[in-house]
């Protein structure tokens, strides 16, 4: 697939796997809300989140079992499928089940990754290191494209999710999708959740959050210049097994999605 920069779109979905009535309900949800979308939705999962703070919580179901769990998704729902990946050997059996291939923000430097993910031939999504500057990005770009054969620069998009300041706090320089767009000649995603995390600050030494400045992130973002939006999103964040604090609960998303549709609409006329 390609990543749009005539479009807004949408990646969407809970932070990791979960049970298929769970998976199911947000997928169908995002699937209706896509109508509304100009460049759709792509449903986001992970099969294992391989960062978690602590080293009891919940990871998901892994590579198998995540996988076939995604493909459920996709054939119940028709929407394409993104997932993390996090270490080279996981590209290949990813890719024969999901259309993006995302690298998270602490990997964006890992060369056998980069170069397995564009190997795989299929569309890549790398998450800006929370450490990194936008012209920073270029490097791991080369890297996907340099391992593929000559494809549309589409294939292959850059994310902005929020520079650390100080320990436990991110914030969103927006002039951050006009130089990662010019740097990287590539669609620029704004990840809006993640922006709001608050690493180590939650309770237990988990990651904290701060969903009530995801909508004025998004709408700002989007008027900024950014190409699509990654939202994480959950029926029930307070109870979600990773990053509660900062998904959108799934009954506002559509007024949040609809309207930053709006801005797009006003800011490209």
């Amino acid at each position: 697939m390609h990543f749009h920069r005539d479009k807004l779109f949408l990646i969407a979905g809970p932070c990791v796997l979960e049970d298929d009535a769970l998976n199911l309900r947000v997928g169908e949800h995002l699937a209706r809300l896509a109508e509304s979308v100009p460049g759709g939705i792509i449903f986001k999962a992970s099969f294992d989140k391989a960062n978690r703070s602590n080293p009891g919580a919940h990871r998901g179901p892994g590579l198998d079992d995540g996988l076939a769990a995604l493909a459920r998704v996709r054939a119940a729902t028709g929407l394409p499928i993104l997932t993390d990946v996090h270490l080279p050997d996981q590209c290949a059996p990813a890719a024969q089940v999901a259309d993006v291939l995302q690298i998270p923000a602490f990997l964006c430097r890992q060369t056998d990754l980069l170069e397995a993910a564009g190997r795989t031939g299929a569309s890549v999504n790398v998450k800006k290191g929370q450490w990194m500057h936008p012209e920073g990005m270029r490097g791991a770009v080369h890297k996907v494209r340099a391992s593929r054969d000559a494809r549309s620069a589409n294939d292959v998009a850059v994310t902005e999710r929020g520079t650390f300041f100080g320990y436990g706090d991110l914030v969103v320089d927006m002039r951050d999708f006009v130089r990662m767009r010019e740097a990287c000649d590539a669609p620029v995603i704004f990840d809006a959740t993640h922006s709001v995390q608050r690493p180590g600050q939650g309770t237990g030494g988990a990651s904290g959050g701060a969903r009530e400045f995801i909508p004025p992130l998004a709408l700002g973002a989007v008027a900024a210049g950014a190409d699509g939006l990654f939202m994480e999103t959950h029926p029930d964040p307070d109870h979600a097994p990773s990053d509660g604090p900062n998904m959108v609960p799934l009954d506002t998303l559509d007024d949040l999605v609809k309207r930053a549709v709006e801005v797009w609409h006003l800011v490209r006329r």
